[in-house]
């Protein structure tokens, strides 16, 4: 990529909340291209060339994690994880400026035109794959166990992802984003149309419900992926079985366990917000309305 040139090798960590910014120009260029290289179904390739884009970025900041790991002399549990914090944070602002460009999208554009460009994202409406449940309330007694199990699957995808290839949990990661923007989008947009309102105002409320579990079930993902992504590459530079070798992997261990932790407190976060705010349910309601009329 040119554009990864621009910029000092370690922008995006010193100030992380331009991956904000890069999240959403890279998700409007792929669209964009995916639009005219598969104009029948644009909506899967758009998120695999964010992520091809999104790539360089990533592969430079874990390249500057492990140069500065191979340095120190002695490794610490606070020091790997200030580490990946920045890390964290830099996902954080790549996720909310991806899902913001296909929220956007998703109000402003026709509904032709959204139905074709995210055609994938809006099958996802009636319950399959991440965001499922948060979006169309399926309230019942397993509701807990349906959202957990069904988080755990991502989870679990992107750190096999990441242990495998390193950075390819990003695809994961930006598929997700797509998803929550489009169907938070979509479902802003049907209740505003319903009762005629404002639908960024609508969105605005949907977001300020979701976004407290959204963020926790988010950075389980990221923990996750970070966690393979760092045995992946630094384990396996290590001396195998060596001293260093077993810390560095026994802190990726812990993170994962921190993983888990977060997507149990997102699937209960959720779960009470599914089953005690009205307001959402009412929102959920209106939307189904338009959508099947």
């Amino acid at each position: 990529m040119v554009l990864e040139h621009l910029f000092p090798e370690d922008w995006l960590e010193r100030k992380g909340r331009y991956a904000f910014y890069l999240g959403v120009i890279y998700s409007i260029v792929a669209i964009l291209i995916a639009r005219i290289l598969f104009a029948s179904d644009p909506a899967l390739p758009a998120v695999a060339i964010t992520s091809l884009l999104l790539l360089p970025e990533l592969y430079k900041i874990f390249s500057i994690e492990e140069r500065r790991e191979s340095m120190e002399k002695k490794i610490t549990f606070k020091a790997l994880w200030r580490d990946d914090m920045d890390i964290i944070r830099i996902y954080v602002f790549l996720f909310l400026g991806i899902l913001l460009v296909y929220s956007v999208g998703t109000i402003l554009m026709p509904q032709f035109q959204v139905n074709e460009l995210f055609r994938e994202q809006l099958e996802i409406r009636f319950g399959q794959g991440f965001a499922g449940n948060a979006i169309l309330g399926q309230f019942d007694g397993g509701l807990f166990l349906s959202i957990l199990s069904n988080n755990f699957l991502v989870l679990l995808a992107c750190f096999m992802m990441a242990l495998l290839t390193g950075d390819g949990a990003i695809f994961f990661i930006t598929w997700n984003a797509s998803v929550w923007g489009t169907i938070f989008g979509v479902t802003a947009k049907n209740a505003a149309i319903f009762t005629d309102s404002n639908p960024f105002l609508l969105f605005g409320l949907v977001m300020l419900i979701v976004f407290p579990h959204m963020m926790i079930e988010a950075i389980s993902y990221f923990l996750a992926a970070i966690s393979g992504s760092v045995i992946s590459k630094d384990v396996l530079l290590e001396k195998f079985a060596s001293h260093r070798f077993f810390e560095v992997f026994g802190f990726n261990m812990y993170l994962l366990l921190i993983a888990l932790f977060f997507l149990l407190l997102g699937a209960g976060v959720e779960t009470w917000v599914l089953d005690n705010v009205t307001i959402y349910h009412e929102i959920i309601s209106q939307a189904s309305q338009v959508a099947v009329s």
